[in-house]
């Protein structure tokens, strides 16, 4: 055992994490590794193998979690369904005709999907194959197309049901409930955002969007009316099923997410999409999405308790607490790092090592918990457009039919506005915090 001083810990630790993430190894790996080591140096290997075990354990034996894998393969179930064809189908008779339409239209979707499927990955990709050779075909600017597929497609790790809120209620002691209800009128704000800055452009710049010719959508009115109904009803059963149960305090959140993957292979079923290789397809993604999210966050869990046991997080706490500014100038820094996080590390690593050490700080600022809580969580909306770890950015360019002449620099140059409007989103529940508290403050019970 070697006595190192906090201060040193705390820039070996977080140090040595940016540093080998940024060579490219991958995160579990650097995280785990780097507690295993610093453990051993401090603490020895009997404390420091313990201490780790019992985070793990604690971490994965965590009844809340279960709901992850019920989420995700309700997400790809759905992504097999064929709802997405079938709404945008619907929407294009109805909006495709404005100038911006296509792009709005994939906002909506998205917004809708994040409310159902909850995987960017699924998301983005869905919007890649079905909308945006619609928008590049008719001559939509790339930039403006591609920068609307991935803010539409990353709605869905905001909008309930989300993994990232399913991960942060039990490591921040919130209910995960609340959480959900929380984010429901913040995520909506950011895509009404996103539809208003689409139309506002195109119409002052008018060839970014040309709408698209009447003939295309010449379709009488009661027929576009119940093509819509229809292709919207599947989803909002779905959302009132799961969601539903858990805002009347009928289910908890695990059990919903039961609800919901049952949910979804009937209506897989429905649309005559189901078989038994898509179910065998369906349930090997579910095991691989959720052993990548808790294999981080597992060693990021067990990374912290060695850590906070090293003194670092009390380091990070009084720098923090220090800063200049007030409440408001220490919490503009939060923010700002969480903000630079996004560029160099995934959502999952930045919760896992950043909650436990922050939430301390929010409390002791006097910030309510809850409120906290969304806005690191709409905060990290923009580590999926930040590049160079930017996850919607290579979801977009992988999925992207290469005829349609799409670069990494449209991707690049589309998102940076919307990276924008989430900071105004930002601001937005600042100014008016019941944009977040209130739903919440309705539930008849919280999970």
């Amino acid at each position: 055992m070697i006595h190192i001083n906090p201060e040193l810990v705390t820039i070996a630790m977080l140090g040595g994490i940016l540093f080998f993430v940024m060579l490219g190894y991958p995160l579990a790996i650097v995280v785990g590794g780097m507690g295993i080591v610093m453990g051993i140096i401090m603490f020895g290997p009997n404390i420091a193998l313990e201490v780790i075990y019992h985070r793990v354990y604690e971490l994965l034996n965590n009844y809340i979690l279960l709901a992850a894998p019920g989420f995700i393969f309700m997400g790809i179930m759905l992504g097999y369904s064929g709802i997405t064809e079938k709404m945008f189908a619907a929407m294009y008779l109805w909006l495709s005709g404005f100038r911006g339409g296509l792009a709005i239209i994939t906002v909506l979707i998205g917004t809708v999907l994040a409310a159902t499927v909850g995987i960017i990955g699924a998301s983005v990709t869905a919007l890649t194959i079905i909308a945006l050779p619609a928008m590049i075909k008719r001559g939509y600017d790339k930039a403006l197309a591609c920068g609307a597929t991935c803010a539409g497609g990353t709605l869905g790790i905001l909008i309930p049901p989300s993994i990232m809120l399913v991960i942060y209620g039990p490591m921040a002691a919130i209910s995960v409930g609340k959480l959900f209800f929380a984010a429901f009128i913040p995520g909506f704000v950011l895509s009404g955002l996103y539809c208003s800055y689409i139309a506002i452009r195109c119409f002052f710049q008018k060839e970014l969007a040309p709408p698209v010719p009447v003939e295309e959508r010449a379709v009488p009115w009661a027929k576009k009316t119940w093509d819509l109904l229809v292709s919207m009803l599947p989803p909002l059963v779905l959302i009132l099923a799961v969601l539903g149960s858990i805002f009347m305090g009928i289910a908890t959140p695990t059990e919903a997410a039961s609800v919901g993957a049952l949910a979804a292979t009937i209506m897989a079923i429905a649309y005559r999409r189901f078989s038994f290789l898509i179910l065998k397809d369906t349930m090997t993604e579910t095991i691989k999405v959720t052993g990548m999210v808790l294999l981080v966050g597992a060693t990021a869990y067990a990374f912290v308790g060695i850590f906070m046991r090293g003194g670092g997080g009390d380091i990070v706490k009084e720098i923090i607490l220090s800063a200049p500014g007030g409440k408001w100038g220490i919490f503009a820094i939060i923010m700002f790092v969480v903000f630079l996080l996004g560029y160099f590390i995934d959502w999952l690593g930045i919760l896992f090592i950043i909650v436990p050490i922050i939430t301390p700080v929010g409390e002791a600022l006097g910030f309510d918990k809850l409120w906290f809580a969304m806005m690191i969580c709409v905060n990290l909306q923009t580590s999926f457009l930040t590049p160079p770890f930017a996850y919607a950015i290579f979801y977009l360019r992988g999925a992207a039919d290469p005829s349609l002449g799409v670069t990494t620099g449209d991707i690049i140059r589309g998102v940076f506005p919307f990276i924008g409007l989430i900071l105004i989103g930002l601001g937005l529940c600042i100014a008016f915090p019941q944009i977040i508290l209130w739903l919440p403050g309705q539930m008849i019970t919280g999970f």
